[in-house]
């Protein structure tokens, strides 16, 4: 099991993926719908929550010189989230537009050809501190568009190959049914992706897609047996369940008045990493020992995180200072 990291500086996380402004809806002065540009993009979510729980992490990602671009950097920044594995470019900032269902819950509608973060290719690694090679003992987190959009996914593909093994692995496919060509094949490659990782997290929503008419005990039971050491389930209002290897785990989500759930679950993700960084548990061994106890400490705080988000508009998870208790 790790112990907690030598001094604030050394990098915990390295979040690889998408980076995109959300476009989310909202009213002017004479009551007519407008849209708001707010940082997005799952993997920049979580990258940014794990900076406001005090949590080393840096984003990996093409982030464009646009007016958007300048707009994510500004929020990585103020995240604390660290910049040196983001690469410039002059391709466009993507847009997802936000369309909010009654219960505040979100749909998405995305704007991503030819844009910055999708236009990452395995070259484009050359190009980062230490010719790609990330930092020692850090965690890599993956998911969502990244494991759709191409070049970027065929470079995420590459690097959890060559990472797995090496340090602890998150996987979060965060599923876009929208953008997605090939069911079968995505379907081959999830599945080859989940044996490499260590933690893969999914919604209810994302396995009734993925494995609809399948029970989610079912589901975890496989991605276990095919090698990853934990798996999250989140329910949105009802809590979030996890299967580890000797417990499983369910817990309530606290009750909060809902704005909206817009990046919801990648504060889930980053509470998950952040517990699991602050407990001295970021790798394999630590995740493999975790009890019952443990399973459901963590699963407290990440649900918390997620439930303080959807208090406020968009994907604005708390800063630790904020209130937000220490996850050890």
């Amino acid at each position: 099991m790790s112990a907690e990291p030598e001094t604030a500086d050394k990098p915990a996380v390295v979040v690889a993926g998408d980076a995109l402004v959300d476009l989310t809806p909202t009213r002017t002065a004479d009551g007519a719908t407008a849209f708001q540009p707010c940082p997005g993009g799952s993997c920049l979510n979580v990258a940014a929550g794990l900076g406001r729980l005090g949590v080393p992490a840096m984003l990996l990602a093409r982030i464009s010189d646009d007016y958007f671009g300048g707009l994510l950097r500004a929020h990585l920044a103020a995240s604390g989230t660290r910049l040196t594995h983001v690469l410039p470019t002059s391709d466009p900032t993507a847009l997802a537009a936000v369309h909010l269902r009654e219960d505040g819950s979100a749909a998405y509608s995305f704007h991503a050809n030819g844009a910055a973060d999708r236009g990452l290719r395995p070259e484009h690694l050359a190009a980062l501190p230490d010719g790609g090679t990330l930092p020692p003992g850090a965690a890599l987190h993956l998911g969502s568009l990244g494991l759709l959009l191409e070049p970027l996914a065929l470079t995420l593909d590459g690097l959890l190959r060559r990472e797995a093994g090496r340090r602890l692995v998150s996987l979060d496919p965060n599923v876009r049914p929208g953008l997605v060509t090939d069911r079968a094949a995505y379907l081959r490659r999830l599945a080859e992706w989940v044996a490499l990782a260590d933690v893969v997290k999914a919604s209810d929503e994302d396995l009734a897609w993925l494995h609809p008419g399948e029970s989610y005990e079912a589901v975890a039971d496989r991605w276990l047996a095919s090698g990853a050491g934990l798996v999250l389930i989140t329910f949105g209002s009802r809590g979030a369940w996890a299967a580890g290897r000797d417990a499983r785990v369910h817990v309530p989500a606290p009750a909060v008045e809902v704005v909206d759930t817009v990046g919801a679950g990648d504060a889930f993700t980053a509470g998950a990493l952040a517990h699991l960084h602050h407990t001295g548990r970021l790798d394999r061994e630590g995740v493999d020992g975790l009890g019952a106890g443990e399973l459901a400490r963590l699963l407290s705080y990440a649900v918390e995180i997620a439930a303080d988000t959807c208090t406020r508009a968009g994907a604005q998870p708390p800063y630790r200072r904020d209130g937000v208790p220490a996850s050890a």
